[in-house]
């Protein structure tokens, strides 16, 4: 955050997303994202609103316990141009994605109890008529990934319709995500999906193979 303004109860800032300390990319929400924070008793209160994104303010409880804490997130909807990524370094500022990236959340709770994090919930983020400087097809396509709370939380992301066809699961263990997953250009679209298929994988034939952790 830059030009932060007010108080931590109640005040505004500029979002933005960098790669790290040593990192030269930096991307900047239009707008500013605003915050009020509210104390008690029982539980501590937050609302957050991005001018640029979120129609509604989140709202967000944290009740302490004996050991730990709960923060707990009221359902929301909010949509996020995906050009800010761009400010997270490499490979994000190569791809440069454009389109519209809509995030939902269902019943979603945070848990820190004795040592352990639990996290329960669903979080579901839509990427709409996705587009990049690295094809002259636009748009690629549109996916949706998913996060499942649990025990073991779950990721599974899917092609919603496109000519770029991405699928993979993962899951969050020791506090690490283990991903692996495929891209792959329909047969008429390979040669403007090429350099694309490139950068966000090992290539192995016509697929590009994804794997993280």
């Amino acid at each position: 955050m830059r030009d932060a303004q007010g108080t931590l109860w109640d005040g505004s800032a500029q979002l933005m997303l960098t790669g790290g300390r040593d990192s030269t990319d930096a991307s900047t929400l239009p707008g500013r994202l605003r915050w009020q924070l509210r104390p008690g008793w029982a539980q501590w209160t937050l609302q957050v609103r991005a001018d640029c994104c979120t129609a509604q303010a989140w709202h967000i409880a944290m009740a302490p316990h004996w050991g730990g804490a709960q923060w707990t997130l009221a359902d929301q909807q909010s949509a996020w141009p995906a050009q800010w990524l761009s400010g997270l370094g490499t490979p994000w500022n190569t791809i440069r994605l454009q389109g519209q990236l809509l995030l939902r959340s269902e019943a979603v709770a945070l848990q820190y109890s004795l040592g352990r994090w639990q996290v329960d919930g669903r979080l579901t983020l839509d990427a709409l008529d996705m587009a990049s400087r690295l094809s002259t097809l636009r748009p690629m396509g549109s996916y949706r990934l998913q996060v499942q709370g649990g025990s073991v939380p779950q990721v599974d992301l899917q092609t919603l319709q496109g000519s770029l066809q991405l699928r993979g699961r993962g899951q969050w263990t020791g506090g690490k995500l283990r991903f692996e997953g495929e891209a792959q250009a329909t047969p008429e679209r390979q040669e403007a999906l090429a350099n694309l298929l490139n950068i966000i994988g090992q290539r192995m034939g016509a697929r590009s193979l994804i794997k993280l952790g």
